[in-house]
């Protein structure tokens, strides 16, 4: 499987990455066999970036990597990340250090290779949305000092929220890397927003990220499930999902994404979410993909989309 540099970390990441997530559920609710051969699967395929969250399952998807990477003792990349509350305002830098060591603990680890902020990013702070001042003066120093101390390699950040807040973290060249909102419905982190298209705006975010040498790492590819062409979910799937950067509704971005389709009976890919991970991986400032899985079809699918590569550039001029 193809690498790509994850910006200033050096590290090699592979082009699609295993989010551990909600969203796909099987390392939040799957069954521990199932769980085992879906990471094993992926690592054989040449899958080595991995992402996990404490507010995934309450800790449970860092739990259940925890038990599958001690079985597995693969050389991956892993990723974790760090949710501050409203509660926790009072000690910015103590909740970030706790939030890791707990991570650790559930991980069976004594560091990650990558530890990133997880609240969306905001001009004022209320509740989990972080105010960019505080991110940049508590919560970068904090992430510094874990770095200083070997419990991470790198640091970087989860861009939700306020696309003027997200661009300024990256100007600020305090982070490794960033998770970008990148999809066929939303393709402004990599372009002009389409004329006419509902959500935000993240003003080539991707290309900005370049520009200061982080890695990238672009969430929600199937925009929460909608490129798949359907809104019905799996059982282990999170069954409400609320759209990121895209259309108020998950309804309306299956709308949308129906609208692709002729792109698939003509050929051009095997499905919508063929279609819609070619896309992802077609921009050269995209380190790495993450894909929740629900099960091992679901990779198994993903796996054969990046292995077919971009999409050509006349696919890519259709589509916008």
């Amino acid at each position: 499987m193809e690498k790509r540099r994850l910006g200033r970390t050096g590290l090699e990441a592979s082009v699609l990455g295993y989010g551990a997530g909600a969203v796909g559920g099987l390392f939040t609710k799957g069954a521990a066999a199932d769980q085992e051969r879906a990471l094993a699967r992926a690592i054989a395929a040449g899958v080595n970036y991995i992402d996990t969250a404490p507010l995934y399952g309450n800790g449970e998807s860092e739990r259940n990597l925890g038990r599958v990477l001690k079985a597995l003792r693969p050389d991956i990349v892993l990723g974790t990340k760090v949710r501050l509350g409203a509660e926790h305002r009072g000690d910015i830098a103590g909740a970030v250090a706790r939030s890791l060591d707990e991570s650790l603990a559930r991980l069976g680890r004594d560091h990650v290779d990558l530890f990133q902020l997880h609240n969306p990013l905001a001009a004022t702070d209320a509740g989990d949305q972080l105010a960019i001042d505080l991110a940049l003066e508590q919560v970068a120093p904090a992430l510094d000092r874990l770095r200083r101390a070997g419990k991470t390699r790198f640091v970087g950040f989860s861009g939700v929220g306020e696309p003027t807040a997200l661009l300024r973290a990256v100007d600020s060249k305090l982070f490794d890397t960033v998770q970008v909102v990148y999809n066929a419905l939303n393709p402004s982190a990599g372009g002009p927003m389409p004329a006419g298209a509902p959500g935000l705006d993240y003003g080539g975010l991707l290309d900005r990220a370049r520009a200061a040498n982080m890695g990238t790492i672009v969430i929600r590819a199937l925009a929460g499930g909608a490129l798949s062409g359907t809104a019905e979910r799996h059982p282990l799937a999170m069954q409400q999902v609320a759209p990121i950067g895209s259309a108020p509704d998950f309804t309306t971005d299956v709308v949308r994404a129906k609208r692709l389709e002729p792109l698939v009976r003509e050929g051009v890919a095997g499905s919508l979410a063929e279609l819609g991970e070619r896309f992802v991986i077609s921009h050269p400032a995209v380190s790495t993909m993450l894909i929740g899985y629900s099960t091992l079809d679901h990779l198994e699918t993903a796996i054969a989309a990046v292995e077919k590569g971009p999409l050509p550039d006349a696919v890519l001029d259709r589509l916008y």
